[in-house]
């Protein structure tokens, strides 16, 4: 029998439950439970802006979209978001999941770091990076009722110190790799966590490139 958490119904089908099951056992509490309340803000965000979305492939976008910073699913030189945008959809392709849907669930974590852009597409893009911007930065966070926020997270809880804690997950998950935060907000947080980070200028690129004029 399928959850229902704040008014939104938990996916219950074997590529659902195997989806949950996976998660669960490769990521910590704190990415699970933030991962589980992303597609509950990001369904919720669909209903109150009448979207039509897939309540499925919003929630595998939810699941795996930081599936990257694991070390199971971390590549030594891409994007975090890239490489769990990849485990998604190598997970998809097991289950016969049409190539437009599975484009949309890549994209949709590929690109949640990345702001302006999910907003202007499909549904399930859309609404994965507005999960993940309401759980992180805060934002639109007065649309959602009290009672809505209150049952989420009694049933997927934000530990006493998540905010300090998520930034020291994404900087574990890019620290290694400090090239791949260059046009993205993960900039931001090797800045605040490495003494040695050093920001990519794109101007410098410009300035100082092969180029004559």
């Amino acid at each position: 029998m399928s959850e229902i958490i704040a008014g939104i119904r938990v996916p219950d089908s074997a590529m659902a439950r195997a989806a949950t099951q996976l998660v669960r056992d490769t990521e910590d509490d704190l990415l699970y439970n933030h991962s589980r309340r992303v597609f509950f803000w990001g369904a919720l965000t669909g209903n109150r802006r009448k979207l039509k979305f897939d309540p499925e492939l919003l929630y595998i976008g939810a699941m795996f979209h930081d599936m990257g910073l694991t070390a199971e699913h971390a590549s030594p030189d891409l994007r975090f978001e890239v490489d769990g945008a990849s485990a998604a959809r190598d997970f998809l392709k097991g289950y016969g999941v049409a190539e437009r849907d599975i484009e949309d669930v890549w994209a949709s974590i590929a690109l949640h770091t990345t702001p302006g852009i999910p907003e202007h597409m499909r549904p399930t893009i859309a609404l994965v990076t507005a999960g993940v911007e309401m759980d992180v930065p805060g934002i639109a966070y007065d649309d959602f009722s009290h009672e809505h926020r209150d049952h989420v997270c009694a049933h997927h809880p934000r530990e006493a110190n998540f905010k300090e804690n998520i930034i020291d997950h994404f900087a574990a998950g890019t620290i290694e790799k400090p090239l791949t935060t260059f046009g993205n907000v993960k900039a931001d947080v090797l800045a605040l966590k490495d003494i040695n980070y050093t920001r990519v200028n794109f101007c410098s690129i410009i300035l100082g490139s092969k180029w004559p004029t």
